[in-house]
């Protein structure tokens, strides 16, 4: 659960920690090793904006009328992998996690503060991510496309390369993790770096 990874980007004076896991990865890598570093940065950062927090803390809301919240954030983003490695790329035909179409917002809508429904979440997303990973790394180079016809992924309504579809997901989470950070101040008063 995320409440295990340590909160070490929570620093007083607002530098890297030493301890961060988002601080050592690869540098002057090649396009594909660039792109994935960069995502694995922005999931590290969901995990550490999260930690030790109990699923009260989860699933606090923003402000009323929004429904979001970092519980729904991870469900939400759960989804986005799902939709873009499972089903555009791969081609899996796999049914949503938390959304529907009588419930196109159950991502967000669906998170509550339950201890259960936050593990499910964690799994979920985790689940998403262990497939993504591999199946980026499985891939023969980032041309491959997938088909996007409703223009789900920014398309345009067509094929999306690989390399596209990794620019997208940076994007989600970054947009997001502005997000997680008013989100977090809220609850404890943290502030990332």
């Amino acid at each position: 659960m995320a409440g295990t990874r340590r909160a070490d980007m929570f620093t007083a004076d607002g530098r890297p920690s030493d301890d961060d896991p988002r601080e050592h990865g690869p540098r002057l890598g090649d396009e594909r090793t660039t792109l994935v570093e960069a995502l694995r940065r922005q999931r590290l950062t969901l995990e550490i904006k999260c930690a030790d927090l109990d699923a009260d803390a989860m699933a606090r809301r923003a402000v009323e009328p929004s429904t979001m919240s970092l519980l729904g954030l991870v469900r939400h983003l759960a989804e986005v992998e799902r939709a873009t490695f499972r089903t555009m790329l791969a081609g899996q035909e796999v049914p949503r996690l938390f959304c529907s179409a009588t419930d196109p917002d159950g991502d967000f809508d669906g998170a509550v503060p339950e201890p259960e429904v936050v593990a499910e979440a964690w799994q979920a997303w985790r689940a998403e991510v262990d497939f993504a990973v591999r199946f980026v790394a499985e891939a023969p180079g980032l041309d491959i496309t997938g088909d996007d016809p409703l223009n789900q992924h920014g398309s345009g309504g067509g094929a999306m390369s690989l390399r596209e579809a990794l620019l997208g997901m940076i994007e989600e989470y970054a947009r997001h993790m502005g997000h997680a950070d008013l989100l977090r101040e809220r609850i404890d008063g943290r502030l990332g770096q």
